[in-house]
């Protein structure tokens, strides 16, 4: 796909997403992954949310009807889901106020995490450089949004040059965030909010994940190299085929005459 600059990320009630100067949609960095990547994970966990809530709702549904319980168990998941995006969206937004030296007055479900986000940048001495920003590849027609980069002291490193995501997931980081940083590190621009500016990608030494949780915050190393990109690279292709895979597939072919072939049982053998 030939992109036409620029490419702006366009802000929505529901979230965002990015065009080009024709008006085409891009494909973002995390659709891709969304749509690319095996989620073993995920199906795991869905099982074990829909067990959860009929265990945990066993009295409320026992009083449902049959169809009306089974609805509320296939959607059990996605509240859960649900739940969990909107705290991760919530947080991502105190903490771009918190970096950029914002006073906040926080509702109390969400205190512990934006405490732990407040004590992870003093003790790693965090100087932003770009907050919440986003970037997009001509080259291989993708854009995203990513968290920050920042010069932060690593021990018995000193400080370098990073490039960070939060994440709030109970589970941690996961393996697929090194696609996604390998993603955002490689891009050649940086792109802004409804913006026609463009500059050129800032280069970073290395790329991590902030686990920002309740009780605390983890700086958890993530390997996004070029090894890493190109396998970001073949996710996208797999995403790509997926988007188009049904159309590769035709309309049944009739046949030239049409058959008079019956089957005669043997109803002394049957």
């Amino acid at each position: 796909m030939n992109l036409v600059r620029p490419i702006r990320r366009i802000d929505t009630a529901k979230g965002h997403y990015y065009i080009d100067g024709a008006k085409t949609r891009v494909t973002g960095v995390t659709t891709v992954l969304d749509g690319g990547l095996p989620k073993k994970a995920l199906i795991n966990w869905a099982g074990t949310a829909t067990a959860e809530a009929a265990v945990d709702r066993w009295d409320e549904l026992a009083e449902l009807g049959p169809a009306k319980r089974l609805k509320e168990l296939q959607g059990a998941r996605y509240a859960e889901k649900d739940k969990a995006a909107k705290r991760g969206t919530e947080v991502h937004a105190y903490a771009e106020r918190l970096i950029n030296g914002e006073s906040l007055e926080v509702p109390e479900e969400l205190a512990g995490h934006v405490e732990s986000y407040a004590r992870f940048l003093n003790a790693f001495k965090i100087e932003p450089v770009a907050v919440e920003f986003g970037v997009a590849s001509y080259k291989h027609a993708y854009a995203g949004t990513t968290d920050l980069i920042a010069d932060i002291v690593v021990p018995r490193h000193g400080r370098k040059r990073l490039l960070l995501d939060i994440k709030t997931s109970r589970s941690g980081i996961f393996g697929e965030v090194a696609l996604q940083l390998a993603a955002y590190r490689y891009a050649e621009v940086i792109i802004g909010k409804g913006e026609e500016h463009e500059r050129p990608m800032i280069e970073v030494e290395a790329c991590a994940g902030i686990h920002v949780r309740g009780d605390g915050a983890d700086l958890v190393p993530v390997t996004a190299d070029e090894a890493v990109f190109r396998s970001f690279l073949y996710v996208k292709q797999v995403y790509e085929f997926d988007q188009v895979s049904r159309d590769l597939v035709g309309a049944p072919v009739p046949p030239a005459i049409e058959s008079t072939y019956r089957l005669v049982r043997d109803e002394a053998s049957a």
